[in-house]
């Protein structure tokens, strides 16, 4: 249900804010393939925003085009009420924007806490010289950003692998690792793709309660593709659901749970 201002409340009665990111009639193309094709959905401040589909749908493109990864050829994205331009990952993820991808990304040879550490360099703001002989301003940084560092190691229970390196890791760990990474950026929107892709049941579970717990006690807005349809069901406030490219379903859980498209979709009825 939505009000004349911008907040929104959910059915099962949860308010969330306005509008923090709209993506308007979104088009991507690879040369003759349309991966998207004319989509438009929102997320807005505060919500858990699920992005579901199968496999081919144009969910990690949607994704990569969110993140600046790609430009759509056609369609307007627009965060905080302005039109973006055109912007590199970089240029986004200093707009407070932070992912966690696909397929892990992290530095298998380093430890931990540098790999998270890395995830504060959009922080940091000494130069070369300054940080080379670790002084003034350059000690200053490296102290507060360990500690902020420190923090997010401590909430996702990751303290006793701190100094451990990455490569020697299960992949439930790898995946928690990654999450403290771009938690440690302290992003308004995370995105998160497939956090939970791999994992058995315990560890399912323990993602869960992470990303609720990022999105109730840091107020941080996640979108997050994800298999698991019983996880999406249970964590998020809104889904739109992708098929070939389209947009077939956009609402509640439960409204896309009884979608008769979003069900002949994952139930590979044939398309005409």
């Amino acid at each position: 249900m939505k009000d004349a201002q911008d907040s929104y409340v959910t059915p099962d009665g949860r308010t969330i804010g306005g509008i923090l990111m709209d993506m308007r009639n979104i088009t991507l193309r690879f040369g003759g393939v349309e991966a998207i094709k004319d989509i438009s959905f929102n997320i807005r401040e505060g919500e858990i925003r699920a992005i579901i589909g199968p496999n081919g749908a144009g969910k990690s493109s949607m994704l990569n085009v969110i993140s600046g990864f790609y430009n759509p050829q056609e369609g307007e994205v627009w965060f905080r009420g302005a039109k973006r331009p055109q912007m590199k990952p970089f240029q986004v993820a200093r707009h407070g924007i932070a992912r966690t991808f696909q397929n892990i990304a992290l530095f298998e040879g380093m430890s931990v806490l540098d790999n998270v550490m890395t995830g504060r360099l959009n922080k940091m703001k000494a130069g070369m010289v300054s940080q080379a002989i670790w002084k003034g301003r350059a000690e200053r940084e490296e102290v507060e950003n360990r500690e902020a560092v420190e923090k997010v190691i401590d909430f996702l229970e990751i303290q006793a692998i701190r100094k451990t390196p990455v490569g020697r890791l299960p992949y439930g760990l790898k995946k928690r690792v990654e999450l403290a990474r771009a938690l440690a950026a302290e992003p308004n929107l995370l995105l998160l793709d497939e956090p939970m892709a791999g994992m058995n049941v315990e560890e399912k579970e323990d993602m869960s309660r992470f990303i609720l717990d990022v999105n109730d006690e840091f107020g941080t807005t996640i979108a997050l593709i994800e298999h698991d349809m019983g996880v999406v069901m249970d964590l998020s406030d809104r889904v739109v659901v992708m098929d070939y490219g389209r947009k077939i379903g956009d609402g509640s859980p439960d409204e896309v749970r009884n979608n008769q498209e979003v069900i002949d979709a994952y139930l590979g009825v044939a398309h005409d």
